[in-house]
């Protein structure tokens, strides 16, 4: 039996700039921290006592002979990938909801690939994990998603990731004195709006929109040059409040799918509460908001948004990690 937790993700700034079709030709940036909110993926070769060969556990169950056969795409191409043979059992669980902004499904590729990788008795660099998972999810799947979310997974942390224009990723670690960053925590909010719905679809109408918005990706870009600086810097916070709601406001021209008429209320709400700035986290139209809000406003945007869940956090820096191994199931 194998074991592995792999935190979720926020993005601050970037997000759009991390798509191939972007980053190939222009370059791109993120900033982005994980959290300590896990996907969870248990592994163990299936005994050859059933009339199937695999089983699948999710949100749904799925008992197939070939995994040819799974309807989960993740983990149809990822044991492609690792040409699996043997019998095998796989269960997820994961600590917040699927297709809410949050990168789940990178965390769970990511998580996957660490367990298949661990089940063979194969150590995979943070790298690579991240490699391999954008390789199964933009060239196997297929699906139009960028390559911030594997990264984080993979590496953890409070991050910058740089993205060349020849296919390369660098991982740069927002590094701030003990205070300052408790400072910075100290003034953000997470809520989840309730609405779920598909990344891959929305992210591919906005790839279709990156030539016309070419200003608002490269404006995108310098954001986490501006945001890292402030961050750095000793002033006060605010301004990253400040910059998180241009970048909503940019993000909202990118595609008519990134925000609905009832998100828009819910930040309007949060702004006259006495937030900063915010975003919807992820491709957009729904999930998670994210905002920024001193501490003593607090009280009064929680109040507000009461029909929302809120979600307290604290940042995670392990990244994707085998916690339970026992390759021979004993």
């Amino acid at each position: 039996m194998i074991i592995t937790r792999t935190p979720f993700r926020i993005s601050f700034f970037g997000g759009g700039t991390d798509y191939p079709d972007w980053y190939k030709n222009h370059g791109g940036a993120v900033l982005a921290t994980t959290i300590d909110k896990y996907c969870y993926i248990s592994c163990r070769y299936l005994p050859p006592f059933f009339e199937h060969k695999h089983r699948i556990v999710y949100s749904k169950i799925e008992q197939v002979y070939d995994f040819s056969e799974v309807e989960h795409p993740s983990v149809r191409e990822t044991m492609a990938y690792f040409n699996w043979v043997k019998g095998l059992e796989i269960h997820h669980d994961g600590d917040l909801p699927a297709r809410s902004g949050l990168g789940s499904s990178s965390s769970f590729t990511v998580g996957l690939i660490n367990a298949l990788s661990a089940l063979r008795g194969s150590y995979v660099s943070k790298e690579d994990l991240a490699r391999k998972a954008i390789h199964i999810e933009q060239n196997l799947i297929c699906e139009s998603v960028g390559s911030q979310d594997q990264v984080s997974a993979a590496f953890g942390g409070f991050n910058r990731i740089d993205f060349s224009r020849n296919n390369t990723f660098s991982v740069n670690p927002i590094l701030l004195n003990a205070e300052r960053l408790e400072s910075f925590k100290s003034h953000l909010l997470l809520f989840f709006t309730g609405f779920s719905r598909i990344a891959s679809e929305i992210a591919k109408h906005k790839i279709s929109n990156l030539v016309a918005k070419a200003s608002d990706l490269v404006r995108m870009h310098q954001m986490v040059d501006e945001a890292t600086q402030i961050l750095h810097g000793k002033n006060d916070l605010t301004d990253f409040g400040l910059l998180l709601n241009e970048g909503w406001l940019r993000k909202r021209q990118l595609s008519e799918k990134v925000s609905t008429p009832a998100i828009d209320d819910i930040y309007s709400a949060a702004i006259q509460a006495g937030a900063i700035g915010g975003k919807i986290l992820g491709a957009g139209g729904g999930g998670f908001l994210l905002l920024f809000v001193k501490p003593e406003n607090q009280p009064k945007v929680i109040a507000r948004l009461n029909g929302l869940i809120h979600v307290p956090f604290d940042f995670d820096n392990s990244g994707s990690r085998v916690v339970f191994y026992q390759p021979n199931g004993l």
